[in-house]
């Protein structure tokens, strides 16, 4: 599906002919900067809504995310049937993605992960809330989905049907983050770069409330004011992609 033009730059196959290079760039990128940071294993997923087309997204093969390159990119409609993945693999729980963009027209990129340090949070009475400025999106308190309200006692804990994916949607509503009980998190954002960020530093805040806890509390959390804060996500995308190797 891609190859690579005589200048070194990146072109994608005839299905792709309409889309800039770079958003196939970034979203490799993506998987790779959330794999190195220890959001992404080798489960875990990121999605891209596409910019030619509001009604489809844009996701990869189903492999690891530190394996993926622009080759294996798949373009979805909002229903999460795959457009062209020509009998590639694709990912069980993508529905959470469709979903997502469906309910929320503002959010044009989605992370699904099993961030390690955010599962104690959706298993127990501690909600996750906004410890340091650069945590400052998880807000007062983050949502947890109990899939057993939709799919009962007797379920894999697997989003894999559109249904559970509009409940774990509705469950986001307008937030950044959704916590899904004893499985993982979804991230939404405006971008893919505001979205990889968020993704990090949720683990990085659920890694520093934990720390908190243990030295006893009580915790001083951002208030209401401090959560509004602006956040420059230019800079550590760009120092990500540099880590990863990425232009």
């Amino acid at each position: 599906m891609a190859e690579t033009s005589k200048d070194g730059g990146v072109k994608l196959g005839s299905g792709y002919a309409d889309l800039d290079p770079a958003a196939a760039i970034d979203l490799v990128a993506a998987n790779h900067i959330l794999a190195e940071n220890g959001v992404l294993d080798s489960f875990g997923h990121v999605s891209v809504r596409d910019p030619r087309n509001p009604d489809r997204y844009l996701q990869m093969q189903a492999i690891a995310p530190r394996d993926v390159t622009v080759s294996d990119l798949i373009t979805f409609d909002l229903d999460s049937t795959a457009i062209d993945a020509n009998g590639r693999p694709v990912y069980r729980e993508r529905f959470i993605h469709g979903e997502i963009y469906k309910l929320r027209p503002d959010v044009n990129a989605v992370v699904h992960s099993h961030s390690p340090t955010i599962i104690p949070f959706s298993v127990t009475e501690k909600p996750l809330r906004a410890i340091f400025h650069n945590g400052h999106f998880l807000g007062q308190s983050v949502p947890v989905w109990e899939i057993r309200q939709v799919a009962g006692e007797k379920n894999n804990m697997l989003v894999l049907t559109n249904e559970l994916g509009k409940s774990l949607a509705e469950t986001l509503g307008k937030g950044s983050v959704v916590l899904m009980r004893g499985h993982g998190n979804a991230v939404a954002g405006p971008d893919l770069k505001t979205a990889a960020f968020r993704a990090i530093y949720t683990e990085v805040n659920a890694k520093l409330q934990m720390q908190a806890v243990m030295l006893g509390g009580p915790i001083t959390f951002l208030n209401e004011f401090e959560q509004l804060k602006a956040q420059n996500v230019d800079r550590p995308w760009a120092m990500w992609k540099k880590q990863v190797g990425t232009p």
